[in-house]
């Protein structure tokens, strides 16, 4: 029989949470509907010594890096838990957005961090279609309605369009590393044209903390007995029973994209 002794204290707790994937709404990917229960149960543990996050992630939607982020920032600060981020291959484009969400991000030396930018990449089909004699009816209601048709010649307006969109976006990312990384942020170099570097130099140009692995950081901030619990998310029902393939198989293809642009 174990006999639990009050007046013992007990060993410091480390949640720890993987993000790993491209970042992209709804079912497929790191979202914060997905993610939500996950880093909610993180902050909710008693009092952990320390949330850590352990990042590899090509990037992906603007939007859903900001509200994951956000969501971690907030419970830090109402809890007064500090966060740690490791990253593992990557931490590039939303990637790196989700490791500023951590008071500290620590990288390997072989790992990728950085393009801080925003991209927009499609496909035209006009003059394929043009070529085969295949005609393209659109009607609208809303002169903006159709605006970059991929089927259609891009038109300078669209062109114009898509980089006023582009434009805050980026500078809405700029704001949030500035606002994390503050004075650790190498002064004098353009940290903000998309550029990525490896581990050792990202943590000389402060957009990384220090070289460390997960759990020899944490034993050496919080003690030997630190526990490191691992959090997860839970698949959905059709996922457990593959009830969604062409679906993942669309999400397949597009994160395989984003990940080749890091030669992996």
């Amino acid at each position: 029989m174990r006999i639990a002794l009050p007046f013992l204290p007990k060993p410091p707790v480390v949640p720890v949470i993987r993000l790993q994937g491209a970042i992209a709404p709804g079912g497929r990917g790191l979202n914060d509907q997905g993610l939500a229960p996950v880093i909610e149960r993180a902050f909710a543990r008693g009092k952990p010594a320390a949330v850590a996050l352990v990042i590899n992630s090509p990037g992906g939607s603007p939007a859903q890096s900001s509200l994951i982020a956000s969501r971690i920032r907030r419970l830090s600060d109402e809890k007064n838990v500090p966060v740690h981020a490791f990253v593992e291959d990557v931490a590039a484009s939303g990637g790196y957005w989700l490791a500023t969400a951590a008071d500290r991000i620590w990288v390997d030396e072989s790992s990728i961090l950085g393009s801080i930018g925003v991209i927009s990449a499609g496909f035209g089909f006009a003059e394929l279609m043009e070529r085969h004699g295949i005609e393209r009816r659109v009607h609208t209601a809303g002169r903006s309605k159709s605006f970059a048709d991929p089927f259609r010649p891009q038109s300078e307006e669209d062109v114009a369009r898509i980089r006023a969109l582009l434009a805050p976006l980026h500078e809405t990312f700029i704001a949030q590393v500035k606002a994390r990384r503050g004075t650790r942020l190498a002064e004098g170099e353009d940290l903000f044209n998309a550029d990525i570097w490896l581990g050792r130099r990202a943590v000389e140009l402060g957009l990384a903390d220090g070289v460390a692995h997960l759990a020899p950081k944490m034993k050496e901030l919080y003690g030997e007995k630190v526990r490191l619990m691992p959090l997860g998310q839970k698949k959905g029902l059709l996922r457990r029973f593959g009830l969604a393939a062409g679906e993942a198989a669309l999400a397949t293809f597009e994160e395989r994209a984003l990940w080749a642009r890091y030669g992996l």
